[in-house]
């Protein structure tokens, strides 16, 4: 007997209709991408670092054996007998500031009117017994080292201004 051949015909198929996209459930849901915005890396926390704000200025400091490197930003606007002075009780800073000027611009003075100003790039040694303020429109970004109430002795500044 022969055997019967299967005979098969064509089937014609349609392509599956598209489904409606339904939006996600809202928790499911992706927030347009944006972009970070840029932190400035002169302004940006330092990591490791104790941070406090004093009279609008934000210090930073971290240890480095006995010194200390600290990073000091002075606000556009910043002066010292205005926004220090009632703080800390004393007429000039009579603190060393020892460092590197990163960003921006400070006036200093002097009660014998000697004047200095410090601009960025630049290294800077101001003695204690001084006023100052921010020039311009940029903070002031100083990169200091100090040795605490030692610094004046330890990097043998005099402890007041003088003329050499």
């Amino acid at each position: 007997m022969a055997k019967k051949q299967a005979v098969r015909t064509p089937v014609k198929t349609t392509a599956p209709k598209p489904r409606a996209k339904r939006a996600a459930p809202a928790a499911t849901r992706k927030a347009p991408t944006r972009r970070a915005a840029k932190v400035d890396p002169l302004l940006a926390p330092v990591r490791g670092a104790e941070r406090r704000k004093i009279g609008g200025v934000t210090v930073e400091v971290a240890r480095a054996g006995s010194a200390r490197v600290k990073r000091v930003i002075y606000p556009v606007g910043f002066r010292w007998s205005r926004d220090i002075r009632p703080l800390v009780g004393t007429e000039l800073c009579m603190h060393a500031h020892v460092g590197f000027i990163v960003q921006g611009e400070i006036h200093i003075e002097y009660p014998d009117g000697c004047v200095v100003e410090h601009k960025a790039p630049q290294v800077v040694s101001i003695e204690p017994g001084h006023e100052g303020w921010v020039v311009g429109k940029k903070p002031v970004v100083l990169i200091e080292f100090d040795f605490e109430n030692q610094t004046v002795r330890r990097l043998g500044m005099p402890k007041t201004h003088r003329h050499a």
